[in-house]
């Protein structure tokens, strides 16, 4: 027989959205389990996204994880759009009224994440086994794993499933419940990470006939490249010179600017899709992030979109255990699918403004290049983008 353990929340998955949920939960007194089959080491290895919008940095600190990240984190406030050889700054601040991102890697949010976790007594396993979750329409739904060979079952008044894409809570949901919405774009980001210091103050989105490029950074030493490629592209064929060469010519320009260069640390491919499922939803069982959405990374919007929605979720819960009432837990998911849209509608914008397309013709790239005049000579076309970038509004 399992080792049955009672919780208020169980949280699968401890990536941005799982310990963020987890970390608020606590501040409302809420107490919760967080299971993780990977390590703690590689969770916070792993390279992701690394632009934090206003209210993921403002969250963040509320919440009493953000002294690292006001102290190492680089405060950016507009990014350069780069096209016919010449750079054409937005404005965030004169945009937005004073908003801005933050530089910071998720894999540092997570180790500030998993700190704060730990330092109050918050229950985080990782390498656990076999996680399954169960009876998801009850009042009492369960879930299950092994860890160190003991099997547990955890009896539940809510479960958030955090554990992404590839995760087992979207598939536990019976068929015909939910409706998934797909696309895939044909191409995909190589990307490295060069110890060289950034040759930008800040982002340059570079439109180029060879394709997209993007001048990206981690740190005052480091820096973080992409250029369009093929989807199935094959790393081994890009040697360092390569891919050197290829940004060099997608982010020239006519200025005399040059691009510093150094030892590759990573580099790898990321493919680009956009995916929603709705509802977001299903008996006590709440998806939150990777596991609900994905979004190209050409707006900087995947952290982010899944720390707004576990900020939902935590609204929610609190309400529900503080006066009993249901109607934020009943009405989550239409919350968050109104602003994951507006989201998705961001994200392909910028990604279908900026790379080149197979079987593209010259009217194509022509209307490219209006696009990104407009978007660079008129104000409200500028406000509107840097509205989206800095992250919009909350909207309750």
């Amino acid at each position: 027989m399992p080792t049955v353990q009672r919780i208020q929340v169980g949280i699968v998955g401890a990536g941005p959205a799982g310990l963020v949920l987890s970390h608020l939960l606590h501040l409302h007194g809420i107490e919760s389990i967080v299971l993780e089959n990977r390590s703690r080491h590689y969770v916070e290895e792993r390279v992701r996204a690394g632009v934090l919008e206003q209210n993921t940095v403002d969250l963040l600190t509320e919440m009493g994880v953000g002294e690292r990240m006001k102290r190492e984190g680089l405060v950016h406030y507009g990014i350069e759009l780069r096209f016919n050889g010449r750079g054409h700054r937005i404005d965030f601040r004169e945009l937005t009224g004073g908003k801005g991102i933050t530089i910071y890697a998720q894999a540092e949010v997570l180790k500030d994440l998993n700190n704060a976790r730990i330092a109050t007594g918050g229950q985080v396993l990782f390498e656990v086994e076999d996680v399954s979750v169960h009876e998801l329409d009850s009042s009492k739904p369960k879930m299950r794993y092994r860890k160190d060979g003991t099997e547990y079952e955890v009896h539940c008044d809510f479960i958030a499933g955090c554990d992404g894409f590839h995760g087992i809570c979207r598939p536990s949901i019976p068929a015909g419940v939910l409706t998934e919405y797909d696309r895939m774009y044909p191409f995909g980001w190589l990307g490295i990470l060069a110890e060289a210091p950034p040759s930008s103050d800040e982002l340059i989105y570079a439109y180029h006939d060879r394709g997209f490029a993007l001048l990206s950074m981690r740190s005052p030493h480091i820096s973080r490249l992409y250029v369009q490629c093929e989807p199935d592209e094959n790393i081994d064929n890009w040697s360092d010179d390569q891919i050197w060469r290829e940004l060099r010519t997608r982010l020239a320009s006519v200025n005399g600017w040059k691009l510093t260069e150094g030892p590759v640390q990573q580099k790898g491919i990321t493919g680009m899709r956009s995916f929603v499922v709705e509802p977001m939803q299903y008996g006590n069982l709440f998806l939150a992030g990777d596991s609900a959405h994905i979004v190209p990374p050409t707006g900087a919007k995947g952290l982010n979109l899944a720390v707004t929605d576990v900020q939902i979720l935590a609204r929610a819960l609190d309400k529900y255990y503080a006066h009993g009432s249901r109607d934020l837990l009943d009405s989550y998911s239409d919350t968050c699918l109104r602003r994951v849209w507006k989201v998705q509608r961001f994200s392909w914008w910028m990604t279908s403004m900026l790379h080149r397309f197979p079987n593209e013709n010259p009217f194509d790239h022509r209307r490219q290049l209006a696009e990104l005049d407009y978007v660079t000579s008129s104000r409200a076309a500028a406000k509107s983008l840097a509205e989206n970038y800095v992250g919009l509004e909350l909207e309750w």
